[in-house]
């Protein structure tokens, strides 16, 4: 029997063995080029906002791991002080384990030690009791929870859940109940309107997307099975689809987030446009920190900062609200989900 400690290491040495295939949907999303954009770049502003929590930019560094002993806290311990040094916030994985087995509260406790001021998002799953959610809340005294739903892994998972009743009247009680607001993320197989208008109902601050086109967890749960449940690694709605269907039932006070397989500064611009006011980076963050170490992480991140700055710059937007209005054209698959789905692309070309 594989414990879950040992489970937390097979799933960041696939995720790093399957890599990210760019299927996204960002490549049929294009900027409609400004001639005259009359902005500065040092007048650009990066700042948003996850419900009521302020970012000093959009990039964040989503939940990846934890609860695997050594492994997971070093890289945890690495994140954070990345996350630190660059002014973003960071999410842990999933901290069920550390509620099961103390021993591994030290890889999720140490985000907070080495970010003590920044902004840190728990994480759990949808399975969660509102007195587990508030524990993890407290753990790293965290200023976000972050619910994540992961149907198509745990189906795949040999040791899987196989039982989903009660998800959402779970979610919206821990919404209504625990100390911080509430983000529910899909994990890499994408968000489709009616889904996003239950969880906006049932009381989220927001909705991460989570899209297929970054790390595949059917392709990584295939790999630890001695059989194959190959249909589910082409499962899912692109990253640009999710941000597209999620955008158009956004509650007045809900905020979209986009996530899954993002790799540069032009995937963050589009995300934004499209309607996302801030987008979480796990996989591409990974790779940098484990192939060229915890310095190359933080200069990403700050060239990702810098390069969304010229993108917003040569669009004349000042401000991640008004890249929310900049004109886009779609084609290819995005535009045909789109249409199938009754969305019109047009108002994104004609802003």
């Amino acid at each position: 029997m594989v414990t879950r400690a040992e489970r937390k290491k097979q799933h960041i040495e696939h995720a790093l063995s399957t890599g990210q295939k760019r299927l996204t949907g960002f490549d049929d999303i294009t900027f409609v080029h400004v001639s005259l954009p009359e902005t500065a770049l040092s007048q650009v502003d990066t700042s948003t906002k996850i419900g009521e929590l302020f970012l000093s930019s959009p990039i964040f560094i989503n939940a990846m791991t934890g609860g695997g002993g050594q492994t997971t806290l070093e890289i945890n311990r690495a994140l954070a002080r990345a996350a630190a040094e660059t002014n973003i916030p960071v999410a842990v994985g999933s901290q069920m384990s550390a509620l099961n087995d103390p021993a591994e509260r030290p890889s999720y406790e140490v985000v907070r030690q080495e970010n003590p001021k920044g902004l840190v998002f728990a994480n759990l799953g949808s399975e969660a009791t509102v007195d587990q959610a508030q524990r993890a809340v407290d753990m790293i005294e965290a200023d976000l929870l972050q619910i994540h739903l992961n149907v198509i892994q745990e189906i795949v998972m040999p040791e899987g859940d196989r039982c989903f009743e009660g998800r959402l009247r779970r979610i919206e009680e821990i919404c209504r109940t625990v100390s911080v607001p509430v983000s529910v993320k899909e994990v890499g197989f994408g968000m489709s309107r009616e889904t996003a208008t239950k969880l906006f109902n049932a009381g989220a601050a927001a909705v991460d997307v989570g899209g297929y086109g970054g790390t595949n967890f059917s392709e990584i749960e295939n790999l630890r099975r001695d059989q194959a449940v190959e249909f589910f690694n082409q499962w899912g709605i692109s990253t640009a689809a999710s941000i597209a269907e999620v955008s158009t039932v956004c509650s007045e006070h809900g905020t979209v987030i986009a996530s899954g397989g993002l790799q540069n500064a032009l995937d963050l611009a589009k995300s934004i446009a499209l309607g996302a006011s801030a987008a979480g980076m796990a996989g591409y963050f990974l790779k940098v920190l484990t192939t060229s170490g915890e310095d190359a992480l933080v200069e990403e991140i700050t060239g990702l900062i810098s390069d969304l700055k010229r993108i917003m710059t040569v669009l004349g937007c000042k401000t991640i609200d008004e890249l929310k209005k900049a004109p886009l054209v779609l084609k290819g698959d995005t535009y045909h989900w789109l249409k199938a789905r009754g969305i019109d692309s047009s108002a994104y070309s004609m802003r």
